[in-house]
């Protein structure tokens, strides 16, 4: 009789726990919101835009997809204009040759060379043609960036490749180079 009981008991209390159990309900919810968000549709005037605003305003200081806070544009005045005003940010102290030269070496070197003589290996291969000496040209800070940045003639935008930092750094070292030739 006491086991019967004993298995009664234990009968009632699965049974109990299993009869709370409901698939198609979810348990509580802390957050409803959270599960079952309003929806919006694009463009459309809401009451969570202040104002006459159809969508919020960017935060201050981004930058939308597209633009950039380089001011000279990609333009053979605006190259002539960088070449004259365009100055680099960094003073003595912040210029790292051996950073520029390392930099250098991997972006440019493959076609500038490595002394700036344009006689990279890319040229010496004959893959391409045409790569200045760095003696032959009128340069300067800001056209040197400004190359870098957009590209001239046959050569690419290194933009995405190096930070504006190392852009500068870069500059400096053609602009050594440009001495010791």
């Amino acid at each position: 009789m006491k086991s019967l009981i004993k298995i009664l008991i234990v009968a009632v209390m699965v049974v109990s726990v299993f009869s709370c159990k409901n698939d198609k309900v979810p348990n509580y919810q802390f957050f409803p919101q959270m599960y079952e968000s309003a929806g919006y549709e694009t463009y459309g005037g809401y009451e969570v835009f202040p104002g006459e605003q159809s969508a919020m305003i960017p935060a201050e200081g981004t930058i939308a997809r597209g633009h950039t806070l380089f001011e000279y544009v990609n333009t053979n005045e605006d190259y002539e204009r960088a070449k004259l005003e365009l100055m680099s940010p960094l003073d003595s102290t912040q210029i790292d040759l051996v950073k520029g030269k390392e930099l250098y070496d991997i972006y440019c070197g493959i076609c500038h060379g490595n002394k700036g003589n344009g006689q990279g290996n890319l040229v010496k291969r004959e893959k391409i043609l045409g790569i200045p000496n760095y003696v032959d040209r009128e340069i300067t800070e800001g056209s040197i960036y400004h190359t870098i940045y957009y590209g001239k003639n046959a050569m690419g935008s290194h933009a995405n490749q190096i930070n504006e930092e190392e852009r500068w750094q870069v500059v400096a070292y053609v602009l050594k180079l440009r001495e010791d030739l």
